[in-house]
């Protein structure tokens, strides 16, 4: 059992340089070298064999004092269960081209709605499966260790899949802490050490090796969550720590024919994020509050979805902007700094300072055509309302900041993307990036500043035009403030882009080439937005390989 004392060191992989290895791979993620093409993989059965134990239906357990407040059935339904009358989708909001390689395992002790004990859940038959008993002593609430399969990000994206795999993890994190009961107090863990993140859910204490059992891919645990009743006093890293203590029990069902001998970019990607997953400094990590925005709802919750293009052309207005910039920057204490790109007839780069009513003008002019071609070649961006972008992670960074900055970045888009859903607007995460060098595109120092996530964000369209794959959204309860927009004229849309159902196989053929950016010249006054060339068409489809 690893010493619970030396969780209040220094992170030892927080401050050591960057590995040689992590440096390439990071480079390499953000160059112009397009992923190969590989044979779609599809999802796989849910690892475990049997029934598994229905969730709604049950009553909270009472736990110490009598007060039974955590009621699984309700978390897991707004966050992480399959959207009813969606096939081929899990949450309704990925980052990973609806690939949903996040799995959780809960650590449930009393005072929940089902019984102490470890266990899986299935998040499309949305139940819950039976794997061990919980330890003697632990305290009330519930434990969600966060992991990743990571085999078909991999198998789609290539050497760009591990990002993907930060980011979406993230979402999956906020998604859960948002879904927390008013009567809860959610804490939020981003950088526990892996191996001791693997033993509390009763994995494989080798995640990055491929496992011998035919159908029993491994897991990498990346975050955690903690819910627990109001009132109750819990040390979070000693709850994880007790969890760790007994045998692990319960394994994956085999599946006979299925291959136990990974691919070499697929044990690459495995092994790099075992690699930044490692804290054996700070082995039970640093848990932080989680906030939940004042106007996000359980049917804000329910209603979010990634929007199609087409409902992303309208600019949302400067009020409603400023809201999410404060969101976004105050998710995480540890994530990464937030801008925000507007076009109109006053294009520029948006920042919100603490404390500020208003935004700050980080650099004019429109930089959404040049974010469209660091994107993939993702055409409609040079036309959305505006684009919510994460930014940080130099590349020398080391491990421990290159995972807490991803996955902060995805837990922070995922509040934010939330709460627009609240505010009434239409929003759409943007996961892969190349050459987004922002910094240094505007003038600054090369290498400091890179583009980690994007979000875009419109104002609802007309009630007269629905686009295809569209969700309409019900009134909310608070009625949003109405749009007062940056700039007097909203930019005229861009040609239209349809998307194919989320359950298309990807296309055949190869993305958009991606041409290097230009030299950016040296300032000469005012800082102004990048470059803003055409951008190449992407082929459509729920699955663009970006």
């Amino acid at each position: 059992m690893p010493d619970t004392s030396a969780r209040t060191a220094a992170p030892e992989s927080g401050t050591r340089p960057a590995s040689g290895l992590l440096r390439r791979a990071l480079a390499d993620v953000r160059s112009s070298r397009a992923p190969g093409l590989a044979p779609y993989v599809p999802e796989r059965p849910f690892p475990r064999s049997g029934a598994g134990m229905p969730l709604a239906g049950y009553e909270a357990r009472p736990g110490v004092g009598g007060r039974a407040t955590i009621d699984l059935d309700r978390v897991l339904r707004l966050s992480l269960a399959a959207p009813a009358g969606t096939p081929g989708r899990l949450r309704p909001v990925p980052s990973a081209g609806a690939l949903h390689p996040v799995r959780a395992h809960l650590l449930i002790g009393p005072g929940c709605s089902l019984p102490p004990g470890r266990y899986a859940y299935d998040p499309r038959a949305h139940r819950a499966h039976r794997r061990g008993p919980a330890p003697g002593g632990v305290s009330p609430g519930v434990l969600v260790v966060l992991t990743v399969a990571a085999s078909r990000t991999v198998a789609h994206y290539g050497h760009r899949a591990w990002p993907l795999l930060l980011l979406d993890t993230g979402h999956a994190a906020a998604a859960l802490a948002l879904a927390g009961p008013p009567a809860a107090d959610v804490l939020v863990c981003l950088d526990a050490d892996a191996a001791l993140l693997s033993a509390a859910a009763g994995l494989h204490a080798t995640p990055d090796r491929p496992d011998t059992r035919p159908g029993a891919e491994p897991e990498l645990p990346l975050a955690a969550v903690r819910l627990t009743p109001m009132g109750v006093s819990a040390d979070a890293p000693g709850t994880l720590t007790a969890w760790a203590g007994p045998p692990r029990t319960g394994t994956p069902s085999a599946r006979p024919g299925a291959e136990t001998a990974a691919p070499t970019e697929l044990a690459a990607a495995r092994h790099l994020l075992h690699h930044i997953a490692r804290a054996p400094g700070l082995p039970g990590g640093s848990w932080h509050p989680a906030p939940r925005p004042g106007p996000v709802t359980d049917g804000a919750l329910e209603n979010r979805r990634s929007a199609p293009p087409d409902d992303l052309t309208l600019p949302p207005g400067e009020d409603l902007l400023a809201r999410l910039l404060t969101t976004a920057r105050t998710a995480r204490p540890d994530g990464p700094a937030w801008t925000a790109a507007v076009g109109g007839d006053a294009p520029a780069l948006y920042t919100k300072a603490p404390g500020s009513r208003g935004l700050d003008v980080r650099a004019s002019g429109d930089a959404r055509p040049t974010l469209a071609r660091w994107a993939a070649g993702q055409q409609w961006i040079g036309g959305a309302g505006a684009v919510l972008l994460a930014l940080g992670c130099p590349g020398d960074a080391p491990a421990a900041a290159v995972r807490t900055c991803h996955l902060a970045a995805g837990y922070a888009a995922g509040a934010v993307q939330a709460h627009a859903t609240a505010l009434g607007l239409r929003s759409r995460p943007i996961g892969s990036w190349q050459q987004a060098d922002l910094g240094a595109a505007l003038g600054e120092a090369p290498g400091r500043d890179w583009i980690v996530h994007g979000l875009a964000v419109g104002a609802p369209p007309p009630p007269d035009r629905v686009a295809p794959g569209s969700v309409r959204h019900p009134q909310t309860a608070d009625k949003p403030p109405a749009p007062r927009p940056l700039a007097s004229t909203p930019p005229a849309p861009p040609p239209r882009v349809t998307t194919a159902p989320a359950s298309t196989p990807p296309a055949s053929t190869p993305p958009a080439p991606e041409e290097r950016l230009p030299t950016p010249p040296a300032p000469t006054g005012p800082a102004t937005a990048p470059p803003t060339p055409a951008a190449p068409a992407t082929p459509p489809g729920e699955e663009e390989r970006p």
